[in-house]
């Protein structure tokens, strides 16, 4: 592979500034500011300010609601990553194989990706309507009382579902990409030792697919985290009774609705801060063992 080397520092510099201006005006500009605004109290119509120090976090942190949405957002978070991480390879193992139609199966799977995550949330609602959706009328002949307008666990299940599907395709397409990659010749040697598909798998096929397993990893968290906020808004408004109110939706609520501008604020800077350290985690002891 030749090695690209740069007379000059003028041509590099112009190649990353787009990437550093989008970076600035759209992460750490916001980023700032929330930081500032955490430390103010204003109205709703922002024409009195009162710099406050840490009263925001002070109040934030004795707030019971605020620990039942970081409760919600761990079993909501888990259950999101686990599910889609999963069913994304078992069907990007599936199709990968040599089966006529192939090609026709993929595609069909990557389709969900091209779906607003508000528009996800709409469609699963629509399924699982308790009077109308016709997975619902299916539950009730199975003896199940479907209701997510009033049963927080099916609530959460519903929601669940919706961000689990909206996100197994873009899994899917990083597997299977991860798969075609890796050599026939391993698998078939692995074979001929007399090993199973399933010693292959784990033996052989899985620690290869690591780099792509970590990557995804970090990337589904930050989507639980952020992302998943057009679905919950369009599926429950984090009811009922605040059992699907994640971090990130109330940070909406109390900014948006409750007009708590520097409350809202404290809780951005919390949320990023969260997702920072586990970010930094996760590179720091899951990264080592993931092979290169």
């Amino acid at each position: 592979m030749r090695k690209v080397v740069f007379e000059g520092t003028l041509l590099p510099l112009l190649l990353i500034a787009p990437q550093v201006v989008i970076t600035l005006v759209f992460f750490y500009w916001p980023a700032s500011q929330a930081l500032w605004q955490s430390f103010l109290i204003q109205d709703a119509f922002g024409t009195t300010t009162e710099f406050v120090w840490f009263e925001n976090y002070q109040t934030l942190f004795k707030d019971p609601t605020y620990y039942n949405a970081i409760g919600v957002t761990v079993v909501f978070s888990t259950a999101v990553t686990l599910q889609s991480l999963g069913l994304a390879l078992l069907l990007a193992v599936m199709a990968d194989r040599q089966i006529r139609g192939a090609d026709v199966y993929r595609v069909m799977l990557m389709w969900p990706y091209a779906v607003a995550p508000a528009i996800a949330g709409v469609l699963w609602l629509f399924m699982f309507q308790p009077s109308l959706g016709v997975l619902a009328q299916g539950l009730r002949r199975l003896g199940v009382d479907w209701n997510p307008l009033l049963n927080a666990g099916h609530a959460m299940t519903l929601v669940i579902l919706a961000a689990s599907w909206k996100q197994i395709s873009y899994n899917f397409l990083f597997f299977l990409a991860g798969l075609q990659a890796i050599p026939r010749s391993l698998l078939e040697a692995a074979a001929i030792d007399g090993a199973g598909p399933t010693r292959r798998f784990w033996t052989v096929v899985f620690p290869l697919l690591s780099p792509t397993a970590f990557f995804l990893l970090v990337v589904n968290i930050v989507y639980v985290l952020f992302e998943t906020f057009g679905i919950i808004d369009a599926v429950t408004h984090g009811g009922p009774a605040r059992a699907t109110e994640t971090m990130v939706y109330k940070v909406f609520e109390d900014g948006k609705l409750g007009s708590d501008l520097g409350g809202s604020a404290a809780q951005s800077v919390v949320l990023m801060v969260i997702v920072i350290a586990l970010t930094a985690v996760q590179f720091k002891y899951i990264e080592r063992r993931v092979h290169y």
